[in-house]
């Protein structure tokens, strides 16, 4: 086995300065092998949703070196793709270290060239979408890994549209990083206060802010639900020590909620997030103290966003007084069904309204957009690409935009930004519960009756990790394994279509005929059934591990959920 790792190892001992925190890193590493060869072997990938990682020493890894690295070949792209508008806005959340990583980014980006606007303070990524497209910069960074643990940092990249970057640019971006040298990107670090005495740095804050929240507000679809059902209408929220803390708070106010109960615990801004396990709002755990109150306080539903504000969970009270979490999936279904629902009863739905989701997402909106004359856009997995239908229907002046969204709890209304937006999300969810409130209902009333009206649909995930050195290995082995051996039933029922995203095609098994899946290429397998049933998978683009979704509906629950369970036992032994 190669030993180039030992030697980049060395170079670090040598170049890292012996008062640097990350000394600490190099000394445990020194005893460690294993995890030497995994950080010190190659370097961290870049991809269309920016960097990730975990924060510790190595070229693989969260750190200011790679930062720095990544932050030149970003200088250099935007140098070159964008001459006449060399400029990057950048934001950062609530993690450990976030604000460093942006301030070293700051610096490395000022000093070769590119002007910067940076937030004095941590903010939603939603507001870094929103700020690049206001300010016509040609690029924005935003300092966050989401959802993902504690010892995770990273940063999406963003391009002038206010989408994350696409493929093909983010390809681009990974090409100038990998002739940066790291340690001689980071020398500019320390040049910050100079650049920012210069103006070659700006601060942004507050004046952003405003027109965010101007923005969001606009998107309400009934602006008087949560006024007349306000002294009646209690919400919980917590922000999960994150960014959410201050602009949803502020939108809640001014759209006319009187009872915001928070859980003050989770309102403290700590990157270690003290109070849960992982900062995901698709977790129940994580509204237990959410829970307490509500209970204490007569609350029917529990709002929670991630650290950086751009994807939102809730739990409502079921008919037995329990707390039951909501789906991705079924949170979109019904503000899209609310959306279409209440624009008709006001006689505002637009003849050419449109909606997004990915093609991850549950099939219940297609039945949805179906029902009210609402033409579909079926995407891959990742916002950008719902950010790209956008600008095109934008540019071609054709559509009105009503809901994009995607099963991983994010959700966007409006043009303003072209990423999901908790802050939105949770001002159309409280909305929607005024709404059903104002009928003496619940959410969870309004999910039945959603059911009742489309039928029982059921979706189901797994994660497959595949972490260690050789995990991208593994996960190109299973892809291609299924990919030369796709099933051919699935649950007692023939696989009708493959879609093969890596290869464009579509196949129909029966006469073998293909056509185009007419969207970009992704290394995804999409398998459905003669009765309409669907089994999608990929690997993760931020994690070591391969994603299995599970898309069903039958007659009845109890059939739909034994179609989902049947489907993961088949899908286990394929992976075997």
């Amino acid at each position: 086995m190669s030993n180039c790792f030992e030697k980049e190892f060395a170079r670090w001992d040598e170049l890292v300065p012996k008062d640097s925190p990350l000394r600490a890193d190099i000394e445990e590493l020194r005893t460690d092998a294993v995890k030497r060869e995994f950080y010190f072997t190659s370097p961290l990938a870049f991809g269309t949703a920016g960097l990730r990682g975990i924060m510790t020493a190595g070229i693989n890894a969260m750190n200011v070196y790679t930062v720095a690295q990544a932050t030149k070949g970003f200088a250099d792209y935007i140098n070159e793709a964008s001459p006449d508008n060399r400029t990057c806005v950048i934001g950062y959340d609530s993690r450990i270290n976030s604000e460093k990583f942006a301030k070293a980014a700051a610096a490395v980006m000022a000093a070769n060239g590119v002007k910067v606007w940076l937030f004095d303070e941590l903010r939603p990524t939603p507001v870094l979408s929103f700020a690049v497209r206001r300010l016509g910069s040609a690029a924005g960074i935003n300092v966050t890994a989401s959802h993902n643990p504690k010892q995770y940092n990273g940063y999406k990249a963003y391009w002038a549209d206010g989408a994350q970057l696409a493929p093909e640019q983010a390809t681009a971006v990974e090409n100038y990083i990998r002739r940066a040298d790291l340690f001689d990107a980071a020398e500019s670090i320390s040049e910050f206060d100079s650049l920012l005495a210069g103006g070659k740095i700006i601060y942004v804050g507050a004046e952003i802010d405003e027109e965010y929240l101007e923005n969001v507000i606009a998107q309400q679809v009934d602006k008087n639900a949560v006024r007349k059902a306000a002294d009646e209408l209690k919400i919980v929220y917590t922000p999960l020590h994150g960014t959410g803390y201050r602009l949803i708070p502020e939108m809640l106010s001014r759209i006319g909620l009187k009872h915001l109960i928070k859980v003050d615990e989770q309102f403290v801004l700590d990157g270690s997030f003290p109070t849960v396990a992982f900062p995901n709002p698709e977790y129940p755990d994580v509204f237990k103290l959410g829970i307490a109150l509500a209970d204490e306080n007569g609350s029917d539903l529990i709002i929670a966003t991630d650290p950086d504000a751009d994807r939102v969970g809730i739990m409502a009270r079921n008919k037995d007084g329990k707390f039951v979490t909501f789906t991705g999936n079924q949170v979109g279904a019904l503000l899209l069904e609310y959306i279409a629902s209440s624009l008709k009863a006001q006689d505002r739905m637009p003849d050419d309204a449109y909606a997004i989701k990915t093609i991850v997402t549950t099939e219940l909106v297609s039945e949805i957009c179906r029902r009210h004359g609402i033409t579909l856009y079926n995407v891959l997995t990742g916002f950008k690409y719902i950010g790209e239908v956008i600008k095109s229907c934008e540019e071609s002046g054709k559509g009105t935009f009503l809901l994009g969204f995607e099963e991983s709890y994010g959700y966007l209304r409006g043009s303003y930004a072209r990423d999901k937006d908790a802050v939105v999300a949770t001002e159309l969810i409280v909305e929607m519960a005024a709404y059903f409130k104002l009928l003496g209902k619940t959410l969870c009333d309004a999910l039945d009756e959603l059911y009742a009206e489309y039928g029982s649909w059921r979706e189901g995930v797994e994660n497959i990790a595949m972490e260690g050195i050789d995990g991208p290995a593994r996960m190109a082995s299973a892809m291609n394994a299924l990919r030369e051996n796709p099933p051919k039933q699935l649950c007692g029922r023939r696989v009708k279509f493959v879609r093969d995203y890596d290869k464009g095609t579509i196949l129909d098994t029966e006469t073998g005929a293909t056509s185009p899946t007419n969207l970009p290429p992704s290394n995804v397998l999409y398998f459905e059934t003669d009765d309409r049933n669907v089994v999608v998978i990929r690997p993760s683009g931020t994690e070591p591990k391969i994603k299995i979704y599970y898309l069903m509906h039958a007659a009845s629950f109890p059939e739909a959920d034994a179609l989902v369970a049947e489907a993961k036992g088949e899908m286990k032994k394929l992976m075997e």
